[in-house]
């Protein structure tokens, strides 16, 4: 027999290598082919090899059973492999419409089953503030993320979902475009500095600033407050299924709901990579923090304004004054400087995941917080490009230790990007060193007795990102991963190959990552492939199958 879901186009276009933008490209069949009362599947694990045969004589009830475990084999004997490393697929950014609705909800079903025929743990999905209370102050909208959960649930998988508090559009692999909420817009209309500012005044709308957490700028609630308001009614809404279905709450704390500031944004060409970005201090909130540390500690002239010689966004360390290798970021003022500009970013982190921890407490749900991999600069002194977005890391002292420490405080995982990125790929004037980084920040976590996950930071579908991922996700050196996710759904992601790397390296996860090396071709015939039509076969039914 052969199972198909049908909608009016096809699933895939094969040769069409265009990135994902909205869930139209997607249609909806994905057919099994029939399994063969001759056909063998072993599915191995750490734990177990187990060989299933399909016999002509089976009773009907028989064959039905026997076909179920062949299709769920995979992600079943995950679950007995301590050493597993569960493997997550971000959804699309408009997985909900800004209607509230469900986008293309057969196309989405459809998809979910595929993977989880491929042994993927769950899903990861933002819950856009800009969507979820756009009608007003406290007026909710959660109909279309429950119409996913349910969806989710029905195909057994679990969800990752983000309190996404910035806005979508303007950075990396944003493919759409969802403000904040349009009445918090109106109010950063009438008070600007709500957000945070760089040196030449421009305004970056993505996230509220932070210096104004705590204060009843938000119609009468503080920023603080309106991120637990939202968070407590999305706990209410879910109750029945937090810690069961939905498996983990990812907490957003800037932009890309990442705990750094905005100070490399790609929107209207204002920064390239590989450039050291620029500090966002000056709107009035951040000023007057600014102002009052300095006369703490006697030092007025230090607190007028943030460093006079930090350059511009697309410069390199070696082009200014405060970063280059004896800098002024090295001297007493610089020390001074770093030292508040991350506190501040820290102290933010602290206020919200103990405001998130305290509405989730009891539910079982997992806590979770990003940290961007800023990788580029590494190699120097100054590590430039991770001061400006707030992380104090430079050659003399580890930036993420006191991060780790604060996200362990509140039993929160700490989710890092660039898990995938390669040192040998980078721009030698770049000084990048992603794997240095990853290295550095595995062993912080395991200091500070922290629980890290990992994501990649662009989209990967080669084998060689998938063994950078499978290494270190092991525990040679430092913590090891306890999750994965992988970024993100998209088309080309179904493409032949592409599928077959995926359904590999999930595979290899599942057994801890031993195996850092994925095959060429499946000469095994244990990898599971799925094949999808194009528009113009749809009419023929191209194969999917257990190989």
């Amino acid at each position: 027999m052969a199972l198909a879901l049908h909608s009016s186009t096809s699933f895939i276009k094969l040769k069409d290598s265009r990135c994902f933008k909205t869930l139209d490209d997607f249609s909806g069949m994905v057919c099994f082919a029939q399994i063969r009362p001759s056909c063998h599947l072993r599915a191995k694990s750490l734990m177990q090899e187990t060989q299933f045969s399909c016999k002509n004589n089976l009773n009907l009830e028989d064959r039905r059973n026997e076909k179920w475990e062949k299709l769920h084999k995979l992600s079943d004997t995950h679950g007995k492999n301590d050493s597993r490393v569960p493997v997550f697929v971000m959804l699309p950014l408009d997985t909900i419409s800004y209607g509230g609705n469900l986008n293309k909800p057969r196309a989405m079903n459809a998809s979910l089953m595929a993977l989880k025929s491929a042994g993927i743990e769950g899903v990861m999905v933002d819950a856009w503030w800009g969507l979820v209370e756009k009608e007003g102050p406290m007026k909710y909208n959660w109909e279309g993320y429950a119409e996913l959960v349910k969806m989710a649930q029905k195909h057994g998988l679990k969800l990752q979902v983000v309190m996404s508090f910035h806005q979508c559009g303007g950075n990396v692999g944003d493919s759409c475009s969802i403000p904040l909420p349009p009445w918090v817009l109106e109010e950063i209309r009438k008070k600007p500095d709500l957000v945070y500012t760089d040196r030449s005044s421009r305004r970056n709308p993505e996230y509220l600033s932070l210096a104004c957490d705590l204060l009843p700028v938000l119609r009468g609630r503080t920023p603080i407050q309106v991120y637990s308001d939202y968070m407590r009614s999305f706990r209410d809404r879910f109750k029945d299924y937090l810690g069961e279905a939905i498996a983990e709450i990812q907490v957003g704390m800037g932009p890309c709901g990442e705990l750094r500031y905005p100070s490399y944004p790609e929107s209207n060409g204002t920064w390239r990579f590989p450039g050291i970005g620029e500090f966002q201090c000056y709107d009035k909130y951040m000023r007057a923090s600014l102002q009052a540390s300095a006369l703490a500690i006697g030092k007025e002239d230090w607190g007028i304004s943030g460093p006079h010689d930090s350059g511009q966004y697309n410069q390199f360390p070696e082009d200014t004054t405060f970063f280059r290798r004896d800098g002024t970021w090295n001297n007493a003022y610089g020390q001074f400087f770093l030292e508040w500009y991350s506190g501040m970013l820290l102290e933010h982190g602290d206020r919200i995941l103990a405001a998130a921890n305290r509405i989730f407490q009891g539910t079982g749900a997992k806590l979770s917080g990003k940290v961007a991999g800023i990788h580029w600069h590494y190699r120097t002194r100054s590590h430039a490009a991770e001061l400006t977005a707030g992380y104090n890391n430079t050659r003399p002292q580890d930036g993420y230790l006191p991060i780790a420490r604060m996200m362990g405080k509140h039993g929160v995982v700490m989710n890092f990007t660039c898990m995938e990125i390669r040192d040998g790929e980078q721009s030698e004037n770049a000084s990048c060193s992603p794997e240095g980084l990853v290295r550095q920040v595995k062993m912080t976590t395991k200091t500070a007795g922290t629980e890290l996950a990992g994501e990649n930071a662009l989209e990967m579908y080669d084998t060689g990102a998938y063994s950078q991922v499978l290494t270190t996700s092991r525990s040679d050196s430092g913590s090891r991963l306890s999750a994965f996710t992988y970024l993100r759904m998209n088309k080309r992601l179904f493409e032949g190959e592409n599928w077959k790397h995926l359904v590999e390296f999930v595979r290899n996860m599942s057994e801890g990552g031993r195996s850092t090396k994925l095959p060429e071709n499946d000469s095994s015939k244990t990898v599971l492939y799925i094949g999808f039509l194009t528009l113009k076969s749809a009419r023929k039914t191209k194969e999917a199958a257990l190989l």
